[in-house]
């Protein structure tokens, strides 16, 4: 498959235009319920939400673009919306590889081996994680007590993923994977500055979700009061879809999620239009920040070719490595 994408300029197009007839029908099947939702609410609190989302979405580019530095890919902001916006797409489309494989041969294209590109979006997903969840565990026992009794337990992948994001346990644990995959190990430590970095953007990311829920709950009830209910419930419902990966996006299972929290505080009829603009504030920015990351690495220079990625151990044959690219040497251009 990754092959063919390399190949393939048609079989890009094709892929990218899959996943947007994807989040047309997505949008189509819950229209009447959409349009319900809207005329719940004034202009100012759907627009207010949809920048909220579009600024957390960029935070959380500026930390994915931090991992892949700190690997040896120092993409500039241009290039990082490029590849991971228009990647990210992939993400309506059923199944759970194609937001990784789009990303992984943008980024190939853009001097950044697969591997790399694999291996930082991991990071980063799990780095994700762990923010979602303690903001979860640090909202929902004073916003939604009966939610946060019967899901204690999820507050204990916050440990563990600390420990894991260890520098030396991360790298020992991702060199094991690409060895087991027959693939040449990663020669550079990430180091624990990077990972604070990182975690202090996906923090910053995770508060300014939660703003737009805020505001359209402030706009349902008249009480802007439940910040730290909606910012709890987004991160609750965001983790939740992340256990079904196989589903597009979560689509279903997060508005599920949010709704099991927001009902008892604000009613579910509510509940269910937050989570409706909620899903459709997210669909809109990840289209718009797809477009917008296109146009901005349109005039990005790539890297020249050099010499091959080595080789793995002896396994299966596979396509050619990518060319390696000197992480400052093209963060300067």
């Amino acid at each position: 498959m990754l092959s063919r994408l390399r190949s393939s300029r048609l079989l890009r197009v094709l892929l990218a235009l899959v996943a947007l007839a994807f989040v047309g029908y997505g949008l189509a099947r819950n229209w009447d319920g959409t349009v319900s939702a809207l005329a719940r609410l004034s202009w100012w609190s759907v627009a207010g939400a949809v920048a909220a989302v579009m600024t957390g979405i960029w935070f959380m580019m500026v930390a994915w673009q931090r991992v892949l530095a700190g690997l040896g890919s120092a993409f500039p902001l241009r290039t990082a919306a490029r590849v991971l916006f228009v990647g990210q797409l992939g993400k309506y489309v059923p199944g759970s590889v194609w937001a990784y494989a789009a990303m992984m041969e943008l980024g190939r294209d853009h001097g950044c081996p697969p591997r790399r590109t694999f291996g930082g979006t991991s990071i980063d997903l799990v780095i994700s994680l762990g923010c979602a969840v303690a903001l979860a565990a640090a909202t929902l026992p004073f916003t939604a007590r009966a939610v946060a009794e019967q899901t204690w337990y999820l507050a204990l992948i916050i440990p563990v993923i600390i420990v894991c994001l260890h520098p030396r346990i991360l790298t020992w644990g991702l060199n094991l994977a690409l060895r087991i995959a027959r693939r040449e190990p990663f020669d550079e430590l990430l180091s624990g500055r990077t990972l604070l970095e990182t975690t202090a953007w996906k923090i910053a990311g995770w508060l300014v979700y939660g703003l737009h829920l805020w505001l359209v709950i402030g706009d349902l009830t008249g009480d802007f009061s439940l910040y730290l209910l909606g910012a709890g419930a987004y991160a609750f419902a965001w983790a939740g879809g992340l256990l079904f990966a196989f589903i597009p996006a979560g689509v279903g299972v997060r508005e599920g999620a949010m709704v099991l929290v927001l009902a008892p505080s604000i009613g579910m009829d509510n509940a269910i239009v937050a989570a409706v603009i909620s899903r459709l504030a997210f669909t809109f920015a990840d289209v718009a920040w797809a477009g917008l990351g296109f146009l901005l690495g349109r005039g990005v220079q790539r890297p020249a070719a050099g010499p091959a990625e080595p080789p793995g151990p002896p396994g299966p044959p596979g396509p050619p490595g990518p060319p390696e690219t000197n992480a400052s040497t093209y963060a300067a251009q």
